[in-house]
This record gives structure tokens, sequence and C-alpha cells, in this order.
């Protein structure tokens, strides 16, 4: 691409693109950084410069870019039926494979699916299922949904409502009504002088605190993530999914695993509610289901669940004109048949966390490093201006976003949440490529430390 070539794109993007989440004033003012093209585990924009994707696009690629299986898949599809509804009693052959496809790797008390194209969009559906099953038991009071602070369960206005984001519900009127919330697990911020698993037990109890105060009679459903996104990857600790788990079963209330993220290998088990032995009632996926190749998502139900809204007849006034897109669908089927033949998972457990874990806690004796935290192919680390007291910067520093500056210009991916630097690469990295990616994550330190020094903030 020529620089005049360049130019008009960012001049069209900015007259007429608006983007998500962000400062279009500042956008504005900075212009886009154009991304032209995918190859295995980087990226490469319009000014030719080679970039490793930490964060696999948004979470989502986990094969990878330029997978010509899921290229193929398409365009097959494509040539034969490139969409048809789900609604009139009508369904295609893709959509009903992959629903039993991700049947038989969800956990054996899950056996049906509902398809939509996101995970904001799937966790709108949870909630007008969830409420839906409380009304056909005769319990339509039923209908408060706790979440968590810091939480995320997407954007759209129920989604936004179930996630715990402070700025998102500054805006828009947010939360809608019913839905409320509870602190987030996070062990460095709140742990204070107990024991991680003490922690643990401590923070679930939240959630017993919670039902108790709401009423019993009252609480619907309880959503989480196994482990929080874009919250800054929060890992909770060991005893906290089981606790959450005996707490739910003790009230009757419906537990949701928000799986957009943590989905599809990321923690090296198809879901992440696995990794931490919990029974969910619903699973929220997205993203990796298609490798981000396709928009697809949508909610795995429990039997519990589903045996009641089947059952009780009537018609679930709810759903979506690409409900089980045919491509989509084909596409996702190609990906978890990949996941599978390639041992995916067992590698993310076996060879990649493993390896990913023992080089990004190396990171942990920098002077800008408060403490690291792994699990699978996600990690976190905090960027603390006096480490051993766990003294924040000035959040008017924006320090976060300066170590994020510097990754970029030195060719790494690295998201800032706040002040916490978090990756989730793909998961067909060697462990060459998280060698590489480590050693510039240790020089972006090492700039934002020398940035922060001749500022006078360190």
């Amino acid at each position: 691409m020529t620089k005049g070539d360049l130019e008009a794109v960012r001049a069209k993007d900015a007259a007429h693109y608006l983007h998500p989440f962000t400062d279009f004033k500042a956008l504005e003012a900075a212009g886009s950084r154009i991304i032209v093209r995918g190859e295995g585990v980087y990226i490469f924009d319009a000014e030719g410069n080679r970039i490793l994707d930490g964060m696999s696009g948004l979470w989502n690629v986990a094969l990878g870019y330029g997978r010509r299986e899921l290229a193929d898949a398409a365009y097959r599809q494509m040539m034969t039926l490139p969409f048809y509804n789900s609604f009139f009693q009508t369904s295609n052959i893709p959509a009903a494979r992959l629903a039993a496809e991700l049947a038989s790797i969800a956990p054996p008390q899950m056996s049906r699916v509902f398809f939509a194209n996101s995970g904001s969009e799937g966790n709108d559906t949870i909630v007008r299922a969830v409420r839906r099953y409380w009304e056909l038991l005769g319990q339509p009071q039923r209908d408060v949904i706790i979440g968590r602070h810091n939480g995320y369960h997407g954007s759209t206005m129920a989604g936004a409502s179930l996630g715990g984001m402070a700025g998102m519900h500054a805006q828009g009127g947010l939360p809608i009504p019913n839905i409320v919330h509870i602190e987030q697990p996070y062990f460095y911020e709140l742990g204070g002088d107990l024991t991680e698993d003490e922690f643990g037990i401590k923070a679930a109890g939240w959630l017993e605190e919670k039902i108790l105060a709401v009423g019993v009679d009252r609480v619907a459903a309880f959503i989480g993530e196994p482990v929080q996104g874009a919250g800054g990857v929060i890992i909770p600790p060991r005893t906290y999914w089981p606790e959450i788990q005996r707490i739910c079963d003790a009230y009757g209330v419906l537990l949701i695993s928000d799986e957009v993220i943590c989905g599809f290998g990321r923690l090296g088990t198809w879901f992440g509610c696995q990794h931490f032995g919990v029974r969910p009632d619903f699973i929220t996926f997205a993203k990796a289901v298609t490798s981000g190749y396709f928009p697809l998502g949508g909610v795995i139900v429990s039997d519990r669940v589903s045996e009641v809204l089947i059952e009780s007849g009537g018609e679930f006034n709810h759903g979506y004109t690409n409900s089980g897109h045919p491509v989509g669908c084909a596409i996702a089927l190609e990906n978890l048949r990949i996941m599978k033949d390639e041992k995916i998972l067992e590698n993310v457990s076996n060879v990649l966390g493993p390896h990913l874990a023992a080089r990004f806690h190396a990171l942990a004796d920098h002077p800008l490093v408060g403490v690291t935290e792994t699990l699978g192919m996600v990690a976190g680390l905090v960027l603390m201006s006096e480490k051993q007291k766990k003294l924040a910067f000035d959040p008017t520093l924006e320090v976060g976003m300066i170590c994020r500056r510097h990754c970029f210009e030195q060719g790494v991916v690295m998201r800032a949440v706040g002040d916490r630097m978090i990756i989730a690469p793909p998961l067909v990295m060697t462990t060459r490529e998280i060698d590489d990616m480590i050693g510039v994550i240790r020089r972006c330190l090492d700039l934002t430390l020398q940035e922060l020094t001749a500022m006078g903030a360190f």
C-alpha cells in the first residue's frame, strides 16, 4: 500500500467509522493503525510492520491467521447454502451438526444449544431464558440475576448490565432493573492478610450474602467468567468456584458460566468451568468457536433448564435472523475438528501453558511488576510504583497505556486494563514464539521504566 493509499483509508476511517470502545475525538487526532493481513501468530499493518498478536485478535483467533481449512469450509458452505433462517420449523445441516458437537464437549448435564451472533447476544438470550424458566415453574418473582463488579458480559443493554464495568454503567442508564453485583475475587487487591484459599471462600461468601439480602425467593441466577478477561485477567483462588457451586446448589440458584473468553482451549480444557469443576446451567460461548473467522455465538443449556422450556410448551419469543447461520456453523465445525486433530487442548495444558507460565512469571523481577498471574494461555501483570508496598501509579499518568504504546512500537500486542497488562496469545504458538514475545515484553517494560523515570514518576 502506498503512503497515499494509506492516508486515503485513514481519512475515510476518520470521516465515517465510529469505532467500538473508543474516544472518538482522541482517535480522530491520532489516526487509526490499519491492519492489512495476518499470518500465523502475526499481524501486519499498512506500513509493513510485523506485530506478534499477543491478544489473539480480541481473545478469539485461537488457531492463528491464514488457516486455509477454515476459509475453504466457508467457501464450500457459501456455494451450497449461504443462508437460511432457523425460524418456522426449519434448520440446516451445519447448525444441527454443530449443536451436537458442542453438546458432546460440554459438561455431561448439558445437551442443547441456542445460537446467536456474539457473546453479548448469548448473554441477552440467557436473561430471557432464565426468567422464562422461573415463570414456567410458577415463580415469576424470581427475576434477579447477580453478577460481579469488574466482570464483563458484553455491551448490549442486558450484557452490559450483567457485567460490572463502572464506565459502562455510567452511560445509558445501566444496569437495567433486577441485576445486582458482588465484589470480584481479586486476591492481589482484596486478599489482605488471608491466604489465597481463605480468600477464595470469603469471596464466594459474598454471593451468599447477596442472595440473603435480596431474598432467596427472588434470586434467579449468578453469572461469572471462570477467569475474568476484559477486567484484567483476574484468576480466582482454587477454592472460589467450588464454593460458588455449593452456594448456588444450596439456594437453587441457576449458575451461568460465561465462556466467551475461556472457552475452546484457552485454559487447556474445552470450557473453563471444566477446569474449575463447575456444573453450570448455562454456558455462553462465542469468539474462538470459529477462531474469529466468522461471527458466531450462543448458549449451551443444561437439561434441567431445557426440559422445562420444552415440556411446558408455548413459544419462546426470542431469536435472531442469523441464529444457526450455516456458514458460521460450518466454519465452527472445521475449527473444532482442527482443534481435536492437532491436539490443541493437550498442547496448551501440557506444553504451552506451563512454558508461558515459567517465562511470564520471570517478569516478576522487573522493578515495575507487582505481580504476575497465568492460567493456560492467559496471563496478566500489574504495574506498580512501589511493588513491595503495593502502591499504584497515579491513574492520570495512564502508565498502562504508556506500556501498551511501547509494545506496539516494539512489535507485540499487549492490552492495558488500567495498569494491568494482559495477554491471551493464539493457541498455536510455538515455545520459541513465546520466548520471543516475552523478550519483547521485557524490553517494553524497560522502555516504560525509562520514560517514567524521565518524567519523575518513578
